[in-house]
């Protein structure tokens, strides 16, 4: 299924606009594209809403005929079950999250052991918990960490633009993360030369015009042949001004969901 997430609205969502886009607005924006999926991911209000707060939200989702799924970073077991209460209040059934967090970065040993006690309770309530591929830790150890884990309810995010800063090639990591990968993360990326040729800048593309091999990822990973759901996100770069960035973050928010729904 496709789904957007809250990277689709990073600008909109940010305090550079005069009015920030709410969790609310942007559900009702997905639901304008006809896309029934979002993923509240790395939203920082979440981390302060009061159950009152969330279940409202919840309620707002569940309005619009929006399922929902989650994310956060880090997997310290206070981390992982707080969340799980927050997807019992979405009725959300997917944790996308990372290994290195913003007050953790486990050795993988210490990461097997934090999952081994967290995962017990993901499995009983049916949510499955997706590691997103970062430049942190090497694609070929996250998927080790996800095989010794040895639970149905962890697998991988690939996000193949991610591995490129540790000089990580995006078709050998999704070739290697494909078996395992319960999450998809979409956007193109591509490299264009700094003024004065000196060096270059690595960032968002229009989806289709950049480096993303999609159909190479389609062919290997098969997400919609196996119920693995894919979501829009940016990385764009401000334009100068607050209307025409959210100009540009909707249109690229629309040319993304037309090329997924017209490549097979």
């Amino acid at each position: 299924m496709i789904g957007l997430g809250t990277y689709a609205f990073f600008w909109q969502h940010s305090d550079r606009m005069e009015r920030p886009l709410s969790l609310v607005d942007a559900f009702e924006a997905t639901r304008e594209l006809d896309v029934s999926l979002f993923q509240i991911c790395d939203y920082a209000p979440l981390e302060t809403m009061s159950d009152r707060e969330l279940r409202e939200a919840a309620a707002e989702a569940r309005g619009l005929g929006l399922r929902i799924e989650l994310g956060t970073k880090g997997i310290e077991p206070e981390r992982l079950s707080r969340f799980l209460a927050v997807a019992e209040i979405f009725d959300a059934k997917l944790l996308r999250s990372m290994v290195t967090g913003p007050d953790s970065s486990p050795t993988l040993p210490q990461a097997l052991a934090w999952l081994t006690e967290s995962l017990p309770a993901y499995e009983a309530a049916g949510v499955t918990l997706a590691l997103e591929t970062y430049e942190q830790v090497a694609t070929e150890k996250l998927v080790e960490l996800v095989s010794a884990a040895g639970s149905p309810n962890i697998g991988v995010c690939l996000d193949p633009a991610n591995v490129v800063a540790r000089l990580e090639h995006p078709r050998e990591v999704v070739e290697l993360a494909a078996p395992v990968t319960v999450n998809v993360h979409v956007k193109d990326f591509a490299f264009a030369r700094q003024d004065g040729w000196v060096g270059f800048t690595y960032s968002g593309a229009a989806m289709g015009t950049g480096l993303h091999d999609y159909p190479h990822l389609l062919r290997e990973v098969r997400p919609r042949e196996r119920g693995v759901n894919e979501i829009v996100e940016h990385w764009l770069s401000w334009q100068g001004g607050a209307e025409a960035t959210v100009r540009a973050e909707q249109a690229w928010t629309r040319t993304t969901v037309d090329y997924l729904r017209s490549i097979r």
